[in-house]
């Protein structure tokens, strides 16, 4: 495994290009990809520019655009200057966006055509706006485009300790925090999840998840980029009709997804094949034929993929039981992986076919994990973190900075879990969503929605607390409902009344007694998520006390 001569994104950026000039390295699907030479020229170009107009070491400078190969560009010539990147989620309102780039002092940013609407250069340090399409700027009447063939006038020393990025999180909570990630912080984290997965640059990703999130940026672009391998992007949401054809054209190695998306495929696709009709479900039933049709279900999923899937990374959320079962037993090559934007974000991770169910594998390499407070029957407490990926603090924020670390400087996480004996993380929640029951209990609301989750017609599920009892928020599929009973004479107002009492009696039958759900409640629109399509809970778990 290559040792990098210092954990800094011009060092690893320069070395791959060295050991991989003329592999691809970033494409759009059925393009022409760039090469690690002509991504390094493009590199350099883009450097040029920046200098030109006054950006320094230490300036900040925004990123708002779709997944692109030149996102990938302007990020490297931005760190490589020592500027500080400040990469903003493309589904950020303009509210947001603006208190980002006000916040951050962003003196420039790359922004793609279709997000261009949501920037204002009102109440904020914005000097340039580059269209990152074509790296173009729009300055009075005049448009002017980067040199191609320029090269940066000055060197630049950047060093391992220096900040890389500033992410604004969106997170489950509440309000964004400017999560400062230095360089080694990023670096290290990458190098690292190489122990995991070994990658080389024959390996081919897909990248589905926006680049701007931790996870994504870290895991499904630094680290495909140290390993020589190439990088494959869809110029359009990833909407099934999109998504197929690009499998089939690029037959990915590796992805990484989120549980919403292979928890989708499962209930859409994989459950009504065998419990559509009468005979099969019966059959399903039977645990050494379910692990058969299992099987064969799996083999068909690797072809939908691509056929050459070695990787398919699952994480920013908890994966639902029933679904992770059954990859287990379709020998799908799922691995799941546990962090947070603030540890850069891996903590954990396990390669396919190592798994533990409801685990998010071991101990990343070089990082310490403690359990705070375990307790005394559960072994269940807080995780706490320490390494060289976790982070320098929130920017501007020294008083939520100290709330978060320990006196001797572990990191608090907020999520609760347990480490068995071969080092495997197992999370239970989030701390601040558990809710007390009468006497005490701690109840998570998670292992109640995955069971919500897998009944007839649910698209998503909330359990909150409101007056003391359990209630469940839950999205129904309204068409499929509708489909079912279009020739039922009953209202289909009456049948949704009979599937909420059918529903609160099937969780109610296979939960603990303080874990019953009270109500159950119709979401009628989709719940609002963060960008790991996690519910973003403090909209609407207010208790109405």
């Amino acid at each position: 495994m290559h040792k990098f001569s210092n954990l800094t994104i011009p060092t690893l950026f320069n070395e791959s290009v060295e050991r991989f000039g003329e592999r691809p390295a970033l494409a759009f699907v059925g393009c022409k990809p760039l090469t690690y030479n002509m991504l390094q020229k493009q590199v350099h170009a883009i450097m040029a520019f920046l200098e030109d107009r006054g950006i320094e070491p230490g300036d900040r400078v925004a990123i708002l655009s779709s997944n692109m190969p030149n996102w990938g560009a302007a990020f490297f010539a931005i760190a490589s200057m020592g500027v500080v990147v400040v990469p903003i989620l493309p589904d950020f309102s303009e509210d947001e966006v603006a208190n980002v780039l006000q916040h951050s002092e962003a003196k420039a940013i790359f922004v793609s055509d279709s997000l261009k609407k949501k920037v204002s250069l009102e109440g904020n340090n914005l000097k340039i706006v580059i269209r990152i399409d074509d790296f173009s700027v729009i300055e009075g009447e005049e448009t002017i485009k980067i040199d191609n063939d320029a090269k940066p006038a000055k060197e630049y020393s950047v060093k391992e300790d220096d900040l890389l990025s500033i992410i604004y999180t969106s997170g489950t909570t509440g309000k964004s925090k400017g999560v400062m990630l230095i360089h080694r912080n990023i670096c290290s984290n990458a190098s690292a999840s190489r122990t995991i997965q070994e990658i080389n640059e024959y390996d081919r990703f897909l990248s589905v998840l926006p680049l701007s999130h931790t996870y994504e940026n870290t895991i499904g672009f630094i680290l495909p980029i140290i390993c020589g391998s190439s990088i494959h992007y869809i110029s359009k949401p990833p909407t099934p009709a999109i998504l197929l054809p690009a499998l089939k054209e690029v037959k990915p190695t590796l992805m990484l997804t989120v549980p919403l998306i292979i928890e989708k495929i499962y209930k859409s696709k994989v459950m009504p094949a065998f419990t559509d009709k009468w005979a099969t479900r019966v059959l399903y039933s039977v645990p050494i034929l379910r692990k058969k049709f299992n099987a064969l279900a799996g083999k068909k999923l690797k072809q939908t993929f691509g056929g050459e899937l070695k990787f398919f990374g699952i994480g920013g959320a908890k994966l639902n039981k029933t679904v992770e079962k059954f990859l287990i037993e379709a020998k799908f090559p799922y691995a799941i992986g546990y962090g947070l934007t603030e540890t850069s974000p891996l903590l954990a991770g396990m390669a396919p076919f190592k798994s533990k169910l409801q685990s998010t594998g071991p101990i990343l390499e070089g990082v310490s994990i403690k359990i705070d407070n375990p307790g005394k029957l559960t072994g269940e407490g807080e995780i706490l973190a320490k390494g060289p990926n976790v982070m320098k603090g929130y920017y501007k924020e020294p008083e939520l900075t100290k709330e978060v670390f320990t006196e001797d400087g572990w990191f608090k996480t907020g999520d609760l879990g347990i480490v068995d004996a071969d080092n495997y993380l197992f999370i239970r929640g989030r701390s601040k969503n558990v809710i007390l029951g009468p006497s005490g209990e701690n109840i998570f609301p998670e292992d109640i929605e995955s069971i919500i989750n897998n009944f007839k017609h649910v698209v998503e599920s909330l359990v909150i607390s409101q007056k003391g009892k359990l209630v469940a928020l839950v999205h129904f599929d309204k068409k499929e409902i509708e489909e079912q009973y279009k020739h039922v004479k009953d209202e289909v107002s009456d049948k949704c009344e009979e599937l909420h009492m059918e529903l609160r009696d099937y969780v109610n039958s296979k939960v603990n007694r303080f874990s019953k759900i009270h109500l159950v409640k119709p979401q009628e629109t989709e719940f609002v998520k963060t960008a790991t399509k996690k519910i973003k809970r403090f909209l609407y778990s207010k208790d109405e006390d």
